[in-house]
């Protein structure tokens, strides 16, 4: 197994020339071209994983320093398991150890093919199965028997669930979980819709390192199929969040985009458009 080093995504040797999640438009290429490494090399590196208990039920694990482009995981355990969302692209064995001392492992799961991180390599280690949504699993670098395709919608145990939304790539998907410690429900949504800066806004985006937006029926599509989850908080695949209110946040930023995208606001940019000159 070898890890592009720029998304931090695993594959099986033989190895494409480039990395095809970073040879798409919505991710890059280094300057220097190609690079892959391996779990050995990083570790030998000094490569470690940082765990950070966020709520009861929720814990945060990231790569220090950054692998790839750096998620951080989530990890989500209800009475029944666990959830590990959006791996990050490395593993070793304290922390897989510490995930197991919370019980079995439901899944490993990812938002979308930028967050594969070294999925399998987690499957392995957790005895886990690797859920992948159908639409994006031509996107997978390294199949083993441990990888399951999902549709649409997939419960995984009582009040934790993964959907596919779509937008960003064709399954880009949440995962739900109704059982958080506030008890109004929290979404983990990777960058499906990403918890901006301000934590009072999402952004919907196809691309978000090469500025490539999502069409305004696009993004009223994704909140109107996000509008029948019950949820008050949004976490992103940085950790990002949106920490109350989270419905109304996203319904606000869905109506922002579109406005902006449908030149509503078009007479702020100091340019006039066609309609607007004389």
């Amino acid at each position: 197994m070898q890890i592009c080093a720029t998304c931090g995504v695993e594959f099986s040797e033989p190895l494409p020339e480039v990395c095809p999640i970073c040879a798409d438009e919505r991710q890059w290429v280094p300057a220097a071209g190609q690079r892959w490494t391996t779990t050995g090399d990083l570790a030998a590196a000094g490569q470690t994983l940082v765990w950070t208990d966020r709520e009861p039920g929720r814990a945060e694990i990231t790569t220090e320093p950054h692998v790839g482009i750096g998620q951080t995981a989530q990890l989500v355990t209800t009475e029944t398991g666990s959830l590990l969302w959006d791996p990050p692209g490395y593993v070793d064995d304290e922390t897989a150890r510490r995930i197991l001392e919370r019980g079995p492992v439901l899944a490993v799961a990812a938002s979308h093919p930028h967050m594969f991180g070294v999925q399998t390599a987690w499957g392995e280690a957790l005895d886990a199965p690797v859920l992948v949504c159908a639409s994006d699993a031509g996107w997978l670098g390294r199949r083993t028997e441990r990888v399951q395709l999902w549709e649409d919608d997939h419960a995984l145990a009582p009040g934790l669930s993964l959907h596919r939304v779509g937008g960003h790539f064709v399954g880009a998907a949440v995962a739900h979980w109704t059982a958080d410690a506030t008890g109004r429900g929290l979404l983990l949504s990777g960058d499906t819709v990403f918890p901006n800066p301000d934590r009072r806004s999402v952004g919907f985006m196809r691309s978000y390192p090469n500025k490539i937006p999502l069409s305004a029926g696009v993004v009223q599509a994704i909140a109107d199929r996000l509008a029948r989850f019950d949820f008050d908080r949004i976490v992103g695949n940085f950790g990002n969040l949106i920490d109350g209110d989270a419905k109304a946040v996203l319904e606000y930023s869905a109506a922002r985009h579109i406005a902006w995208v449908r030149g509503d606001h078009d007479d702020e940019t100091g340019i006039a458009t066609p309609g607007q000159e004389g």
